[in-house]
């Protein structure tokens, strides 16, 4: 069966869309097959593999409003095993119009139930904010990937995050975990950077990535040309970044794998 990874974090600009697409574009190097889910309304993740959202007739909205199927309308990319189930404009007005929904929270799990186990992984890049969207999206997953930048306010706001994600374990989605805190957007010459780094290192200890992603001028490129950073320049470090952490996680699952045939074994 698939595993169902979210990328959140309600605050923007943490790098959540790109580690969405480039984690998944790494999985997908690494021959997992990978469909790539995006749940933000301004449709980035669509866009930056290469498709226009306005040409998108049918995108995960009409999935979610049970329109269509969602293995009906997922579009293969250009970056290898990588798949998308895209977004469009309509997307926006889905907040206000989900309120009223009976199982208003179950929608995204119910649409991704008949293909989750077409693919290894499946990657949410949710909307950067904590509403219906991105519930939707923690009652679907498996795990969690929260994505800080490192800068100043870093932690700001994570509080609120986790207190949400406790919420969403307590009440919707009781096998969700924390699959890592991923540290964004790192500046080597920068003492900031280093802080950061070492405030969430003792905040939250094991639950932070061992992979840190630079700063990097061609991860912020890739996008416009309509490109993973695996196709664009799969020797920049960016790509070499994300590679290591599509490894991290893929060791992760292994460890617990055998962790866990250790313990029925006994």
């Amino acid at each position: 069966m698939g595993k169902i990874i979210a990328i959140a974090n309600q605050k923007g600009g943490v790098g959540k869309t790109t580690t969405a697409m480039n984690l998944a574009a790494g999985l997908g190097v690494l021959e997992k097959k990978v469909l790539l889910v995006d749940v933000d309304p301004q449709a980035n993740s669509t866009s930056g593999v290469g498709f226009d959202p306005r040409e998108i007739e049918n995108g995960v909205y009409e999935c979610l409003i049970g329109k269509v199927k969602a293995k009906d309308i997922i579009l293969e990319t250009k970056s290898p095993n990588l798949y998308l189930l895209p977004a469009h404009i309509d997307l926006v007005g889905a907040e206000l119009e989900f309120v009223n929904e009976e199982d208003r929270e179950q929608m995204m799990k119910n649409a991704l139930l008949e293909i989750v186990n077409d693919f290894d992984y499946i990657i949410i890049d949710c909307a950067p904010s904590l509403g219906i969207l991105t519930l939707n999206s923690l009652t679907a997953a498996n795990s969690l990937i929260i994505p800080i930048q490192c800068e100043y306010f870093a932690l700001e706001g994570l509080g609120k995050l986790l207190n949400t994600i406790k919420i969403v374990q307590k009440r919707l989605n009781t096998e969700l975990t924390i699959e890592g805190l991923l540290l964004t957007m790192y500046d080597t010459r920068l003492r900031l950077s280093n802080q950061v780094v070492e405030e969430v290192k003792t905040h939250f200890q094991d639950l932070v990535f061992k992979t840190i992603i630079h700063r990097n001028v061609t991860l912020g490129e890739s996008p416009s040309y309509g490109e993973t950073i695996i196709i664009h320049d799969a020797t920049s470090k960016g790509a070499i970044n994300y590679l290591n952490l599509a490894s991290e996680i893929l060791e992760n699952e292994q460890k617990k794998l055998e962790e866990e045939n250790l313990v029925s074994n006994e």
